[in-house]
């Protein structure tokens, strides 16, 4: 689990704001650093606590604690942050209560864990003691909210932190980056996120990317998607994108894309479909 010694981080505008903004002002601190790379054990393990308390009831809120298993990436880290924040700020109906759905949900049948995750039961459908029992857990959740304010005992717990900075926005751009600059493998974390993104990429991105690399260019972002415009006199889908060297277009023809200078209607760089996958090749 997490060892750092960083403190938490506010900003100057949620400090004194309402208890929901200033877990909301931790949240986002918390999502700037897992932008910029920063690893779980490089960040305030109060903060990080906080952070994943309220992730568990935002979800919850929405869809219950099916909500919530359906969102964890890893929920064996994730109840862990949960029930060591929940214990910290003093939250301990709610962790009790976590605890006990967590338990009932791991006792579910394969079948019942599907119908729960699925919407639970439909009016004419049989009786399953396990999806009833969970669905009775979520409304208990939304009871207790009414006794236990979880959100001011996390709000309280922040503000209490003996490690507490607390910065305007041009200061907390300045702190993330000096965390940035301790990393020692940054390039590498770089480059896996890169190819994450990548891989998780739409099929419009890819083919910009691969133009820009045939280009020679950086992409630096894409703006918009015109269904509209005429190329060759027809209408068809044109994405615009901006590069380190202006602004250029993507369309697709055939089994061909082109990246466009929509000044000079140059064709910079173009590729083709391969085969039916559409891998692509320099054209």
């Amino acid at each position: 689990m997490t060892t750092s010694q960083q403190p938490v981080v506010l900003t100057t505008g949620s400090i004194e704001a309402s208890d929901e903004e200033v877990v909301d002002a931790n949240v986002s601190v918390v999502d700037a650093m897992h932008k910029e790379l920063l690893h779980t054990d490089e960040m305030s393990p109060v903060a990080l606590r906080s952070y994943y308390v309220d992730f568990y009831l935002t979800q919850s809120l929405e869809g219950g604690f099916a909500q919530y298993v359906f969102t964890s990436l890893d929920r064996d880290e994730t109840d862990t942050l949960i029930r060591e924040g929940m214990a910290a700020m003093g939250a301990t109906a709610h962790l009790d209560l976590f605890n006990r759905t967590v338990e009932a949900f791991e006792d579910l049948s394969e079948e019942d864990e599907e119908r729960y995750l699925d919407g639970g039961l439909d009016e004419d459908e049989e009786s399953s003691d396990g999806v009833r029992g969970m669905e009775e857990l979520d409304g208990e959740f939304e009871e207790l909210l009414e006794t236990e304010n979880i959100t001011a005992l996390n709000a309280a717990w922040l503000r209490g932190q003996e490690a507490l900075l607390v910065l305007d926005e041009e200061e907390l751009k300045a702190h993330i980056e000096r965390l940035v600059a301790l990393i020692p493998d940054l390039a590498e974390r770089q480059a896996k996120a890169d190819a994450e993104a990548l891989e998780n990429a739409p099929e419009f991105e890819i083919i910009i990317r691969e133009l820009c690399d045939i280009a020679g260019y950086a992409l630096q972002k894409i703006t918009m998607g015109d269904p509209n415009y005429l190329h060759h006199g027809e209408k068809m889908l044109a994405w615009h994108f901006s590069t380190d060297h202006g602004d250029f277009i993507m369309v697709e023809e055939d089994d061909e894309a082109f990246m466009i200078n929509p000044q000079t209607q140059e064709i910079v760089a173009a590729v083709e479909f391969e085969d039916a996958d559409e891998d692509l090749v320099d054209a």
